[in-house]
């Protein structure tokens, strides 16, 4: 589970994606299929743990991420006022492997807050699912440098640290949570730091809150923003 990935570093991310659209391309054309492999891992898994740590800019990449995230549905609120509820809309299109993980995370996430929502959309979407191998970075959430969302779920950390702990972990970054790897087990934002055997996928009290609070009055911020450019 690494933090977001962009903030400042535009160009990095978007060589990232070139570099991930090239690997499931050769990975699709071995297989004879489109778009990314939808193949499970191999059982036995490799013989090291894929990368699980942070680093102090991490904090301003999730930032950046969960702006991404904020603009897009702050747009489509402002073009439908009557809107009662927000919804941020996710495809998990290209990650076939991990619909079920996807799913749970999602439902463990509207059952702990309540000012936000998320659900699978088969058209536009606030921000993507994708899967595949990236030992360098494990999973992570980032941008295309474009302003536009994606989490990348590497198969290798999802087959040594319970599954759905670090999709929902992920997803967490879509809510404008940060990693906090010195937390303890129960802390959901704590990810890798607790080691393998933590299996926690749901956020503590102090994780709702703080959703909660972000989708109140950072929803409200960002569709000022939004207004007044209109």
């Amino acid at each position: 589970m690494s933090s977001s990935r962009t903030g400042a570093a535009a160009t990095k991310s978007v060589r990232r994606l070139v570099a991930l659209a090239l690997g499931l391309g050769l990975a699709s054309a071995a297989l004879g299929t489109a778009g990314p492999a939808a193949a499970a891992p191999d059982a036995s898994g490799p013989a090291t743990v894929a990368r699980y740590t942070g680093t102090a800019a991490h904090t301003a990449d999730t930032q950046a991420f969960f702006d991404a995230v904020m603009k897009s549905v702050a747009e489509k609120q402002a073009a439908h006022p009557n809107l009662k509820s927000v919804t941020v809309y996710y495809s998990a299109a290209q990650a076939p492997s991990f619909r079920s993980q996807i799913s749970s995370a999602a439902s463990i996430w509207n059952s702990s807050v309540t000012n936000v929502k998320l659900a699978a959309s088969s058209g536009s979407a606030d921000f993507s699912y994708y899967e595949g191998n990236d030992p360098q970075n494990g999973s992570y959430a980032s941008t295309d440098g474009h302003g536009r969302g994606y989490i990348f779920l590497d198969y290798s950390q999802n087959q040594q640290y319970d599954s759905v702990r670090v999709v929902t972990h992920e997803t967490g970054h879509v809510l404008g949570l940060p990693d906090h790897y010195s937390g303890p087990c129960s802390e959901l934002m704590s990810g890798g730091g607790p080691g393998p055997s933590c299996t926690n996928r749901y956020p503590n009290a102090n994780e709702r809150a703080r959703v909660n609070q972000l989708w109140a009055n950072g929803l409200a911020k960002a569709l000022s923003k939004v207004n007044s450019v209109r």
